[in-house]
């Protein structure tokens, strides 16, 4: 019987999965609604489907790994914006259902270790990840190492303020990067222009209930002209550049790596504006020394990410990949 290992992304939205064998290939995958508003027991549960889904009886699973937003601790959920999750105990109970070792991550800093070990940022031995979704998140490698702070928590590149007494965030700052450039954000702000009586491609689809913003949508609209999603894209992007910029001028990075879904949908259309920015307001010989560029893992940055969690856990490497 051969070992089996499982990587779980679990964002405010949905609940990614995938199977790895024992040579780091996937070999399933799986995708769950979150339900995030429906309190944190029904989140877990949304997990546990996942994780059932993706189990085969032909192998032996051995541990699973998983990045989830938000600050976390030896495996406890202290503090998560965008789920309901507070001081959640979660790889306790993963072990406990699973009987195998679970390692848990913030959803960022796995996505970066993803991008660092598997994709773009291989050789990097200084960069920082952007990854903009639902919320945003980021993660910092410093000298070869994942960079976690005092305490575990650095990285929250989603809680810089870029706009002093902006738009209230989940934190409870004003002016988070959050609260201006993420899916939520950019909803809310749809939402307001269009009870203001602006007319937009996502006027119909935002009234319709349950309806969810697809990025994919967000480009569409974009390169079809409409006018308010430019102006808010362009804005969201102008934010993110401002917010690379202090990132480059305080460390110096070889790569700044932007991921998650709005990016991923947007493409070079987004990272153009936001290098532009960024341009704008950095140190010149410190912009000249970093590439800003487009994760090409996707979503597989924080399946394999949670993988490399495993591997650290375990102290294992798995080959073939």
């Amino acid at each position: 019987m051969s070992d089996q290992y499982i990587g779980l992304d679990i964002g405010g939205t949905k609940i990614l999965g995938a199977l790895f064998d024992e040579e780091g290939k996937i070999i399933k995958r799986s995708k769950k609604q979150s339900k995030a508003d429906r309190g944190e027991e029904v989140i877990f549960g949304q997990v546990c489907k996942v994780i059932d889904s993706l189990r085969d009886d032909s192998g032996r699973l051995v541990a699973i790994g998983a990045g989830v937003p938000g600050v976390i601790d030896r495996g406890r959920i202290l503090f998560s914006p965008n789920l309901s999750w507070k001081d959640y105990p979660l790889e306790e109970k993963l072990v406990q259902r699973y009987s195998v070792p679970a390692y848990i991550g913030n959803d960022a800093n796995v996505s970066l270790l993803g991008v660092w070990k598997h994709g773009i940022g291989k050789g990097c031995s200084n960069l920082v990840g952007f990854f903009v979704g639902t919320g945003i998140g980021g993660g910092i490698v410093i000298n070869g190492s994942i960079f976690g702070g005092s305490t575990g928590g650095a990285g929250e590149i989603g809680h810089m303020i870029v706009l002093p007494d902006g738009p209230l965030c989940g934190c409870g700052a004003r002016g988070c990067l959050e609260s201006l450039a993420s899916k939520t954000a950019i909803t809310k702000i749809f939402r307001s222009q269009i009870a203001r009586g602006r007319k937009t491609y996502f006027e119909d689809l935002l009234s319709r209930e349950g309806y969810v913003l697809k990025s994919s949508h967000l480009k569409e609209a974009y390169v079809g002209g409409d006018s308010l999603t430019v102006e808010v894209m362009d804005r969201a992007a102008d934010y993110l550049g401002i917010a690379t910029a202090s990132v480059i001028n305080l460390l110096n990075p070889q790569l700044v790596v932007f991921g998650g879904g709005v990016i991923e949908a947007m493409g070079e259309l987004m990272i153009e504006r936001i290098k532009a920015k960024a341009s704008e307001l950095a140190i010149p010989g410190l912009f000249s020394a970093c590439r800003i560029e487009l994760s090409e893992l996707g979503d597989d940055a924080s399946l394999f990410g949670a993988i490399s969690l495993i591997e650290n856990g375990l102290g294992i490497i798995l080959q073939g990949r």
